[in-house]
């Protein structure tokens, strides 16, 4: 009996290229920048929390934050200590600041004064706060006017109110002398009011 060979496979000519060896990829070396504000110079981290670039600059880097850390404690200490009347009187500064500026090429509201006297500029309620606490932070009740007239002429409302008429018109005038509901301005709310004419300041000044 003969035995018969089963023929071998044929796997063709291999080419030489397919026996060039293939480079090596290297890994991507991930840089980032050293967390202290003064150095920022770029290193290579050993972890995902390490964040500077050296030991000197991470004592400093650590001293900095726990400086920020405390001032932050303190900012919100003080912020609890605040009283509503607080609150109210850093919400009209900044509805003040937005007023002189939105009159700024007014003069006084209650005398002669144009806008290029020298002295110091106030906002001037024409309802007082003291009369009527809701008109307070009302655009329409506060306008541009002298120290003179604000301060020592008690806002010399008798020259006030003509000069407000022809500004707004009467119908305002008349709404801002009509009764008003009675209200009480929470803090939240005068929170928003200083968040409000901060931002209001900020636009306006770009814009012009």
């Amino acid at each position: 009996m003969t035995l018969k060979r089963s023929p071998m496979p044929r796997t063709g000519i291999l080419s030489a290229s397919s026996f060039q060896r293939t480079k090596a990829v290297e890994p991507k070396v991930r840089t980032r920048k050293c967390a202290l504000k003064s150095c920022r110079k770029p290193f290579v981290p050993r972890s995902m929390t390490h964040k500077t670039c050296s030991i000197d600059c991470s004592v400093v880097f650590v001293e900095q934050e726990k400086a920020l850390k405390l001032r932050r404690e303190r900012q919100a200490g003080l912020q609890a200590l605040k009283s509503r009347a607080d609150h109210a009187k850093e919400a009209q500064t900044a509805m003040n600041a937005w007023v002189r500026y939105r009159d700024r090429l007014d003069g006084c509201i209650s005398c002669d004064k144009g806008p290029d006297w020298q002295g110091q500029w106030h906002a001037s309620h024409f309802i007082s706060v003291g009369a009527c606490q809701t008109t307070r932070f009302d655009p329409a009740n506060l306008h541009k006017a002298c120290s003179i007239c604000n301060n020592h002429l008690s806002g010399n409302i008798r020259a006030y109110r003509p000069r407000l008429v022809a500004k707004i018109g009467q119908a305002e005038v008349d709404r801002l002398e009509s009764w008003h509901e009675p209200r009480k301005f929470t803090v939240d709310e005068l929170k928003a009011i200083k968040a409000h004419y901060v931002a209001a300041l900020k636009q306006l000044k770009e814009q012009s």
